[in-house]
């Protein structure tokens, strides 16, 4: 336990940014988890939870939750894996 008063306040101002974090994180993580199940089941709904996912990605860099090169690559991620799926329904298509 810290001694020093800064150090207390430092201490409670951490853990009350560590749970509010903790909830941006969250919705962020399932976010992107649905974006990659649909990707994955090729669902009708799948370019919605891709743009779904790269918004929360957004916000959580906003709010400093997450470094913004880490939210570029997972997007990047995304991205090229719905390129690659409508690439393949185009094909399909033909």
């Amino acid at each position: 336990m810290a001694n020093i008063q800064s150090q207390i306040k430092r201490n409670r101002q951490n853990e009350k940014r560590r749970l509010r974090n903790r909830n941006v994180r969250g919705a962020t993580r399932t976010a992107v988890g649905q974006a990659r199940v649909a990707l994955a089941k090729n669902a009708p709904e799948t370019k919605e939870s891709v743009l779904q996912a790269i918004s929360e990605l957004d916000k959580s860099v906003g709010k400093g939750v997450f470094h913004a090169n880490k939210a570029a690559r997972l997007k990047s991620r995304l991205m090229k894996r719905l390129n690659t799926l409508d690439g393949t329904k185009e094909k399909a298509s033909k």
